[in-house]
């Protein structure tokens, strides 16, 4: 016998390096662009924007009557007299008295060295005063929340861990520099959507797998999972009907933003897609590397049974992550079902509410782009895994 045929490997610059560089560029795309929509509205300040806000620290308390009360479950209610200093901005180092409010609803209990958010203004003679403690200094907590979310990501997910924090950033990116820029200059907010959620989409999937043919049927299932959800989203709004007027922001969304031309309709179908995209992204990319590693070990597998087992990975992921969804959207509500169960609404009013209705429609429309990218992940694994030639 002779000398085995050595396997042809693919160009280097087919595989990670060029999905690198193809993200790289992605990436700074969405950088220039938003930076781009950012530096093109007003360059007029808000009134939030001119208020003026620091880090204190409390240095001393001169007096406090402040004392638990039963109905607030042990909360501290009453007033404290501080002195603080502020740590950050243009008044940095001066030493301040400040009243602080002590409520039920707004209670930021300090004790020596708190540090605290305090909103400053300025007396006639130019002098700085406290209005008001609002809240405590999380940031150095939430920041170190974070770090130990990132540590553990690229500690157990190794490589993969890093590209999907990478992944991560970039979709955040996304959100913020191009879809919310867009949205706010009148752009339709479900087609700006859509095409955010494509474009972060891709970037994440090519980050974690490359370009191959896993991760163009799990982008291609995804991209028409949330477009799913999101037609079936605006079909149920146009039969109800439900529009972005009945969502409990649109009323301060219409007085805040009232000389710019956004559009209020479409906002509830937009983001059922943005925060649909995780679940389907997941049931996508794994039922498409599923069906690669089957057609790996497996060649002769014919495209109706690769459909079929997808089909059958597809169900068992189906129903735990529609089911996730559906338990994320409920608790984000659970407060608002608590109000029903307090003021005992009759169930009539309870299920033809706007709140209500748009709670169900943003889990149910999740849950149908989750159900929907099964059949449609299989199908375009089937077809392109079992088509000759390329890289699976």
């Amino acid at each position: 016998m002779g000398r085995k045929q050595a396997v042809e490997r693919p160009p280097v610059w087919t595989g990670r390096r060029l999905a690198a560089v193809v993200t790289g560029l992605l990436l700074f795309l969405v950088l220039a662009a938003g930076c781009l929509l950012l530096g093109a509205g007003d360059t007029g300040q808000t009134a939030a924007q001119k208020r003026l806000f620091a880090v204190a620290r409390v240095d001393d308390i001169l007096s406090d009557n402040a004392q638990p009360e039963d109905w607030t479950e042990g909360l501290r209610v009453g007033t404290q007299q501080l002195q603080l200093e502020i740590l950050t901005g243009p008044y940095k180092g001066a030493v301040l008295e400040a009243a602080n409010y002590l409520t039920a609803y707004a209670n930021v209990d300090c004790s020596l060295g708190t540090r605290v958010i305090v909103r400053l203004d300025l007396d006639d003679s130019g002098a700085p005063y406290v209005i008001s403690i609002p809240n405590y200094d999380r940031g150095p907590v939430l920041a170190g929340m974070i770090a130990v979310f990132a540590l553990l990501l690229v500690v157990i997910g190794g490589k993969k861990g890093i590209m999907a924090l990478l992944g991560l950033a970039y979709t955040l990116a996304g959100i913020w520099l191009l879809l919310i820029p867009m949205v706010l200059r009148g752009g339709p907010p479900i087609l700006s959507a859509v095409a955010i959620a494509a474009l972060t989409a891709a970037a994440s999937l090519l980050m974690l797998t490359g370009f191959t043919r896993k991760t163009l049927c799990a982008g291609l299932g995804c991209v028409c999972g949330v477009a799913a959800a999101g037609l079936f989203a605006w079909i149920v709004g146009q039969i109800t009907p439900i529009s972005g007027f009945n969502m409990s922001e649109a009323e301060d969304l219409v007085l805040r933003a009232y000389d710019s031309p956004l559009e209020i309709r479409g906002l509830l179908v937009s983001g059922i897609l943005i925060a649909a995209l995780g679940a389907v992204m997941d049931v996508a990319m794994s039922i498409s590397s599923a069906c690669s590693e089957l057609r790996a070990v497996n060649p002769g597998l014919t495209a109706g049974e690769l459909f079929r087992s997808g089909m059958n990975i597809g169900r068992d992921a189906m129903g735990t992550m529609a089911n996730t969804l559906i338990l994320a959207f409920a608790g984000a509500a659970f407060n608002m079902l608590l109000l029903f169960q307090v003021y005992g609404y009759p169930l009539i009013q309870i299920i033809n509410s706007d709140s209500m209705a748009i709670e169900l429609i943003q889990s149910v429309a999740g849950s149908v782009g989750i159900i929907l990218t099964v059949p449609l992940v299989s199908l375009f694994a089937s077809v392109l895994l079992t088509a000759k030639g390329g890289r699976r």
